[in-house]
């Protein structure tokens, strides 16, 4: 015979004392809590709790009896249901996912349109969590589905609705890994900061436009990186040293970027910045922000003067993913516990080896492809992927 179990769920004001009368009337009458649950929406408690006789079926409906005396008193409803123990177990055994939507404004159609492409997928939200304060502009669905669930095709339904709904949208599986993350590595030029730092320097040498093409053609994927660099590069002989400075000195951090480092260190993470930019520019970055690693291409320099000629080996798109690996094994985290953020084609290798690889306001191409893409204008929105809310974020970073 199934073992049969209760699920009580009380509704109602909240107030000091309810979980202590409501358990202590339980364990006077020897049953046992299964599940429990609650939550507070502003002042409206709602307490869910799974329980069982484990010598029987006999004492319920006494302990129901009684609950029902006890939340009259409190000023609560209580409903009750019966569930087999096959059903609890079956329920136990779905694979848990987080959904996460981050917009300027989530409002009632995003949330009816993601829920439904959810039911359709005969997938259940067990908790609806609000990330942000004020206005609605985060949520984050906790959901069970079928360990036999096409996750990869609900996703990409969901991103195609996300698109048209102007929000984005993150599948993430619930583990103990995404709240683990140990190390974030970032590209430079329009991720960490708003602007191609190379651009910049071919506007001084006065040759701005026909580098701004190349840049623009290597970070959609359409040319080889190596060779669109050597030849951006080229094209800055005889710029004056002293003009990379001048760059430096008007570089517009991304919003958030200051706010996201101090985060991150705040909670222990190691923090990164590889780019297929120049060091000059990165070991600034550094030290200005305080990260841990800094990798970057070497420009010659001559007498003060750029030669057009890179020193050493290039940080291409391999690179960037050798690179990510290399600081994870020197930290002892696994690829697991790494976030990487890019926004290039270049950055695919990096996005796709990190544990989470989020392209940041990304270029088409590398949209298409990458697994995890925000399209938002301050770059600490990234802490909302990871489970953290507006009021955690204000609290950590004082």
């Amino acid at each position: 015979m199934d073992h049969k179990m209760i699920l009580l769920t009380l509704i109602g004001p909240d107030r000091t004392g309810i979980i202590t009368a409501v358990t202590g009337q339980i364990a006077a009458a020897g049953a046992r809590i299964r599940d429990i649950e609650q939550t507070v929406t502003h002042t409206l408690l709602s307490l869910s709790v799974l329980i069982d006789f484990p010598t029987g079926e006999s004492d319920q409906k006494p302990l129901i009896k009684e609950l029902l005396f006890l939340a009259k008193e409190l000023g609560l409803d209580l409903d009750f249901q019966v569930i087999s123990e096959t059903e609890y177990r079956r329920k136990s055994t779905r694979h848990a996912y987080v959904v996460t939507i981050l917009g300027g404004e989530v409002n009632a159609g995003a949330l009816a349109r993601v829920s439904g492409i959810l039911a359709d997928h005969a997938v259940n939200i067990e908790r609806i969590s609000k990330l942000t304060q004020g206005q609605l502009r985060c949520v984050e669905f906790l959901i069970a589905t079928a360990p036999d669930l096409d996750v990869k095709a609900m996703t990409r339904k969901l991103l195609h609705a996300g698109a048209s709904l102007g929000v984005d949208i993150a599948v993430q599986k619930e583990s103990l890994y995404r709240r683990a993350k140990r190390l974030v590595v970032m590209d430079m030029d329009s991720t960490l900061i708003q602007i191609e730092v190379i651009d910049e320097l071919a506007r001084v040498a006065g040759v701005g436009e026909q580098v701004a093409e190349i840049t623009e053609r290597a970070m959609n994927g359409e040319l080889d990186f190596q060779e669109s660099l050597r030849e951006r590069v080229a094209l800055l002989k005889g710029l004056q040293a002293d003009a990379l400075e001048q760059v430096y000195r008007n570089i517009p951090l991304t919003p958030g970027a200051r706010n996201l480092v101090t985060i991150l260190k705040r909670l222990g993470y190691k923090t990164a910045v590889i780019s297929g930019g120049f060091k000059f520019f990165t070991d600034r970055l550094k030290a200005d922000l305080g990260l841990d690693y800094a990798y970057a291409n070497q420009l010659e320099i001559v007498d003060g003067v750029v030669t057009g000629g890179v020193v050493g080996p290039i940080v291409d798109g391999v690179r960037k993913a050798r690179l990510l690996e290399e600081i994870a094994e020197k930290e002892g985290v696994t690829l697991d516990q790494t976030i990487a953020i890019g926004d290039g084609a270049n950055d695919l290798p990096m996005l796709g080896k990190a544990g989470l690889g989020i392209a940041f306001n990304a270029k088409a191409r590398v949209r298409e492809q990458a697994t995890f893409h925000i399209n938002q204008q301050n770059l600490d929105s990234i802490l909302y992927l990871l489970g953290l809310s507006e009021r955690e974020m204000a609290e950590i970073a004082g």
